[in-house]
């Protein structure tokens, strides 16, 4: 039995000093310890916000008096609500929200003004877009406590008795493709999309990546396949495995968490198809620049964690400032996270998810042409 030998510091010293030559000689590990911290710091520091402000809004005035003006306004001045469009009709407002253009449609029906000078507490019409409960929240709050201030101005002289409790007019609320707040409605359509991505991105990230340190990538450079036909093949197979994951997670959220299924499915499979080809082909990219698996893993990680903060799916999108809303439209998971909240709550066609698939699209090809680029037929 060999004696057990007695610590020694200078044997610690020289392996430590070789790990951390390693670590240094190794760039995208060393880019990971840096970057991850910082990208953090900035997403949670400046970019996510759990009270989103300054909602698109669809404001149809039937009255057009000077009470509907000033009721408006004073909507726009809780800073919640930011007036985007004024349709002719409801059909008009209705569609604004089904496309998820605007978040609220408030509706001014007509004589309102008349209505209230006879005190007969005329009703503001109001829809929302509730597929996301904690976009809204705080917005309807404060619709609810208009009351009077809204019209303090307008209220004076021989109106001044329609200013106390209950007020002058009340709010009448819809909630619409999710009445009851129900989080899951939200959560659980959205975890398609980020179970897909997770998982088609890191499996399609390993497939040259692995090929090359087990050795076997020689033998693939020996074949007369051309780029095309490698990054296809490797491609194809795991499409059937996104669609069995996501017949799983759909089974589920009908089963368990009973989320309503309102459009058609031949078009959320159509779109399903795009976002997993445009996710494969990120993968495909990823193992052309990555030299090993754990490379591979940090790259997938680098990209995994801006896209879910920066989608919509953990925070409300329209939370975000300009320049962070701006990164999330470059990321696919943000679109297909619209088109499957569009299609199973609202039931939406395909002119209606047809805006969201064409990002992915260009995505998809962007990530083709770069994995095509950077494919070679040598081990240099």
């Amino acid at each position: 039995m060999t004696p057990l030998q007695p610590f020694s510091w200078a044997r610690f010293v020289a392996i430590a000093r070789k790990e951390l030559v390693q670590m240094r000689r190794d760039r995208l590990t060393f880019a990971m310890i840096v970057g991850v911290p910082i990208l953090q710091l900035v997403l949670f520091g400046y970019a996510i916000n759990a009270d989103p402000k300054q909602l698109p809004t669809a404001v149809v005035d039937h009255d057009r008096t000077v009470f509907s003006r000033s009721l408006v306004q004073a909507v726009a001045n809780t800073g919640y609500f930011r007036v985007v469009a004024v349709p002719a009709g409801e059909d008009a407002a209705d569609r604004m929200l089904e496309r998820g253009r605007a978040q609220f449609a408030i509706v001014v029906p007509p004589g309102f003004g008349r209505a209230l000078q006879r005190g007969e507490r005329p009703a503001l019409l109001v829809a929302a877009d509730a597929t996301d409960p904690s976009a809204t929240g705080n917005a309807i709050a404060a619709l609810t406590t208009l009351g009077a201030a809204a019209l303090r101005h307008d209220l004076s002289g021989p109106l001044a008795a329609l200013a106390p409790p209950p007020g002058p007019f009340e709010v009448r609320l819809q909630r619409r493709y999710n009445p009851e707040g129900v989080t899951q409605h939200n959560i659980v359509p959205g975890l398609l999309g980020v179970i897909l991505q997770m998982t088609m991105v890191m499996m399609t990230a390993f497939a040259v990546t692995r090929e090359r340190e087990r050795g076997t990538f020689e033998n693939l450079l020996a074949t007369p396949a051309t780029p095309l036909e490698v990054m296809t093949g490797k491609i194809v197979p795991y499409i059937a495995v996104g669609f069995a994951q996501a017949t799983i997670i759909l089974a589920a959220a009908k089963l368990l968490f009973d989320v309503p299924m309102l459009g058609s499915g031949a078009l959320l499979v159509a779109c399903m198809t795009l976002f997993i080809a445009a996710l494969l082909a990120l993968g495909f990219t990823i193992s052309t620049v990555a030299r090993t698996q754990l490379q591979a893993m940090q790259m997938t990680f680098f990209f995994f964690l801006p896209s879910l903060l920066l989608s919509g799916f953990m925070f409300p999108f329209r939370g975000m400032p300009g320049w962070a809303q701006a990164l999330g439209e470059v990321f696919p998971l943000t679109h297909f996270l619209r088109v499957v909240r569009g299609v199973l709550l609202k039931g939406n066609g395909a002119a209606d998810t047809l805006p969201h698939l064409w990002p992915i699209a260009l995505f998809m090809l962007a990530a083709a042409a770069v994995a095509l680029l950077r494919y070679r037929r040598t081990l240099d």
